[in-house]
This record gives structure tokens, C-alpha cells and sequence, in this order.
């Protein structure tokens, strides 16, 4: 059975690489009726956010991408919760230990720091120089119960690190540049190197989807998997998501925040639509699709390996084509939703014209956010000139000429383009002089549809 997990670690708010990275595991263990897995990676205590792990499966509901092992549902291969496996992470390195596979290292940081300091100066790579490496296990158990220590991987120095990865191929890695990375640290806590390669064995993960920026650790990984004799998942190592200037989408931008794209207003249907699309193509070139389309036509191996372009612009544009698809209906709940909290919407939910209200609007929407602008007029609005009082007197009288009975679209429209070629005035200037408004919804059905003549007539004589 297939099984696939992301690994998320509470250190702070759900970022949109997590979900893209949620998508792809849970879409593939869809496909191939498998598990999709979330495992949580506190074991950083110092780092940990309060109520980010809730938001983390706050965020997969509202995505709609459910789990079907974690903390909060449990399963057959918890906890899973690092921080509830530490003794689990001990039985496994006491064995690495004893097999020769990592070794017990006693330098203090003073001589860390220094031994960084002289590699840099002599420009040389940043890594641990094995200074433990050479201690007798008898020898370093004599130390243990006295001197602070870690325990660290022993990178095999006699063959080359060749790995695989199911997007991009073998790959080479020179092991004389690949460091003794620590697998414990002092505080008995294992470092990510350790615990994910035992959390993915007594998981049975069975495909590793994650970020291209853990490529480099994989030889570490394999080396340990090697030393246990443990069976491989398969490894895809996933673009990372780029800004239009080409660096790294990172936390520090605002939009990398899932809260940022709720409170903006994008449907979470249209960000999936969207992430599909970064660094995979759909066989027939098509941009619209769901979630259950994708599904059936996603394999890992597909991905390609450059990192895409996050377009904020072109997001906004798959937004707006999600909403003019919706029903008048399904667009109106989840407005009520978005605006819930919002006092001024009351009124308007309320009102009997709010179906045709949202009907204009939503050709005009990207975002529901923008809802507020097209049907509630701005508090603080630019007063008419003298110069656009007059005009707008005249128009009075040109709109007080159509009766009742002529009060229809193409009628009006006929006499307000007469008005403007004769006044040489602007349609937006129009439309400011009748609604007292820079923008909002569809001028002329406004007019006939939901403020009718005498309303309209109302409005424009207390204007000019």
C-alpha cells in the first residue's frame, strides 16, 4: 500500500510550501487508494509556536486535503508526535551505535566555534572535522555520565554517495564534503537527520514527496538506512516555490502565510488549482481543473525539477474564473461565510435584491474581498466639483425625461451615451454623477434592476 506524509513542524504558521507539499502526498495516496500521513516535528521545543499545530489542520480542512493518520486522528503507527517517540529514537541509536554507525562526540562549543572561525578564514567548507571519531566506544562510555555530548552520523568515506531521486535521477555526492551530521543532540532530542528516516521506516512510508532544499541530506539519510539494512522509499524532491524575482518564497512574505489568502478572500479550490500547476502541467495544457481531476492524472515522477514561479497576478486571475463558475448560490454562502463578522453586511444579506447584487458583482470579483467595494459605498468620498454639480444637474433633467414605462436598459443606455457625446464627458464620470461612487457594480443594471427610476432620481437631485 502506498503511504505518504508531510512532516510539519510547529515552529510557526502554516505557509503555503506546506500545503503544496500536502497536496502532492495526499493526491498521490488518493490515487493509488493508499494513507496519507501527518507527522508532527516538534522536536525543536525551543522554537515551538503556541496553537501552530492547531493551525496546521486548520488549514488542511479548509483545503480540504484530510489526513488519515495523525495526532489528532491517532492509527496503527503513532504516537505521532516526535516529542512522544524520544524512547523509540534512544532504542534506535544505542543500536546505530553498536553496528559502528554513529559515534559519540564530547567537543565543546568554544572549540566548534573555533574550528568554524579558522574553516572560514581559510575559506574552507563549514563542517565538523571528525575530531570524535576516532574514540573507542569503551572509551566514550566512560565519558558519557560526565561530560556534555552528542551522538553523530558516521559518514562511510570509502565509496562514493550516489541517490536517488525519482525527479531528477542518480545523484552524486562527494562524501569527504558531507559532514558528521549530529543525529542526538545534548538534550536527548533527536536532530531531523535521525528521527526522519526512523519515523519513515516504522511508518512504512513507502514514497518521501518533499522540498528540493532537503536534496543534499538525502546521502546522510540512505547511509543510515544502509546501516540498518532497512528497506528505501522512493524520494521526490520537489521544486520550491519561487517569487517573480526568483528568490526563495519564504515565511518573511506576507502572502506565504495561509491566514494572508482567507482574510484576502481566495477559494481554497482555486489556490489547489493554482499549486497543481507549479511544476506540473496538465496533458492537455488546460489551467482550470479540480481536485479530483488531478488526482486521477498525478505521479510524482512528473514534477519538474525548476523551481516555479509563485504569480501572485496569475493566482488572482484563477480566482476570479472560480468565482464567475460558481452558482449565484454557492457565491452568496460563501460570502455569508467571509463576511460574517463584518457589521455592515447585515443589512445587505438581507436585503431581497442580494441574489441579483451578487450576480453583477460576481463578473467584476477576483477575490470575495472585493465584494465590500462593489456593494458599500466607501465612507470618505470625494465631493463633487461645481464644474460636475452642473453636469450633473443637466443630467437630471436628461434622466427625468424617461418615464416609468421607458425606464429599461437599452433605453437608458441610449440616452446616457447621447448625454456624453454631447456634455464630451466620460461614461466614469457618469457613472460617479448617478451613483456617487468611483466604482461598483454594472452602472446600468443597477440603475433598472435595484434602485429603479425614482430612487435614482432621489439620490442625484441631493448630489447636485
Amino acid at each position: 500500500m502506498v503511504r505518504t506524509r508531510i512532516a510539519p513542524s510547529p515552529t510557526g504558521f502554516p505557509h503555503i510550501g506546506t500545503v503544496y507539499q500536502a497536496l502532492f502526498n495526499y493526491s498521490f495516496a488518493k490515487k493509488n487508494k493508499g494513507s496519507f500521513i501527518v507527522r508532527v516535528e516538534d522536536t525543536d521545543q525551543t522554537r515551538i509556536v503556541p496553537g501552530a499545530e492547531e493551525k496546521i489542520f486548520e488549514a488542511l480542512d479548509w483545503f480540504g486535503l484530510p489526513e488519515d493518520e495523525s495526532p489528532r486522528k491517532g492509527g496503527d503507527f503513532g504516537p505521532y508526535r516526535q516529542s512522544e517517540r524520544l524512547e523509540i529514537y534512544k532504542k534506535y541509536l544505542s543500536e546505530l551505535i553498536e553496528k559502528g554507525g554513529a559515534y559519540f562526540c564530547f567537543c565543546t562549543k568554544e572549540r566548534l566555534d573555533a574550528l568554524r572561525a579558522s574553516q572560514s578564514a581559510a575559506k574552507q567548507p563549514i563542517m565538523y572535522d571528525g575530531n570524535c571519531r576516532g574514540l573507542s566506544l569503551e572509551e566514550a562510555k566512560k565519558r558519557l555520565s560526565n561530560e556534555p555530548h552528542v551522538a553523530r552520523l558516521k559518514i562511510p568515506h570509502t565509496r562514493k554517495l550516489i541517490t536517488r531521486d525519482e525527479i531528477r535521477g542518480d545523484v552524486e555526492f562527494d562524501p569527504t564534503l558531507t559532514e558528521d551530521s549530529i543525529l542526538m543532540k545534548s538534550d536527548f532530542f533527536p536532530t531531523y537527520h535521525f528521527a526522519v528516516v526512523v519515523d519513515d521506516h516504522l511508518m512504512k512510508i513507502t514514497h518521501v514527496i518533499r522540498g528540493e532544499e532537503w536534496l543534499s541530506s538525502l546521502p546522510k539519510h540512505i547511509v543510515i538506512y544502509d546501516y540498518f539494512g532497512w528497506e528505501k522509499p522512493l524520494f521526490y524532491h520537489t521544486p520550491n516555490l519561487r517569487n517573480p524575482d526568483k528568490s526563495k518564497l519564504s515565511k518573511r512574505h506576507g502572502h506565504a502565510n495561509i491566514d494572508w489568502y482567507r482574510k484576502e478572500g481566495f477559494l481554497p479550490e482555486a489556490i489547489l488549482n493554482f499549486l497543481c500547476l507549479m511544476g506540473w502541467s496538465y496533458p492537455d495544457q488546460r489551467e482550470e481543473f479540480d481536485l479530483s481531476e488531478f488526482i486521477n492524472l498525478f505521479d510524482p515522477k512528473d514534477l519538474k525539477p525548476v523551481g516555479p514561479i509563485f504569480d501572485l497576478t496569475k493566482l488572482e486571475w484563477l480566482n476570479g474564473v472560480w468565482i464567475r463558475n460558481m452558482s449565484v448560490q454557492d457565491l452568496r454562502k460563501r460570502l455569508e461565510k467571509f463576511y460574517k463578522d463584518d457589521k455592515d453586511f447585515s443589512v445587505i444579506f438581507e436585503s431581497r435584491h442580494i441574489d441579483l447584487m451578487i450576480g453583477l458583482a460576481q463578473s467584476r470579483m477576483k477575490k470575495l474581498s472585493e465584494f465590500r467595494s462593489l456593494v458599500i459605498a466607501p465612507q470618505k468620498q470625494r465631493q463633487f466639483s461645481e464644474e460636475e454639480k452642473e453636469t450633473g444637474k443637466k443630467l437630471l433633467g436628461v434622466l427625468q425625461e424617461i418615464n416609468h414605462t421607458d425606464w429599461r436598459e437599452d433605453i437608458i443606455l441610449n440616452y446616457l451615451k447621447n448625454f456624453r457625446d454631447e456634455e464630451g464627458v466620460s461614461m466614469k464620470l457618469i457613472y460617479f454623477l448617478i451613483t456617487g461612487r468611483e466604482q461598483g457594480l454594472p452602472l446600468i443594471e443597477t440603475m433598472v434592476k435595484i434602485e429603479g427610476r425614482d430612487q435614482i432620481l432621489e439620490n442625484l437631485k441631493k448630489r447636485v
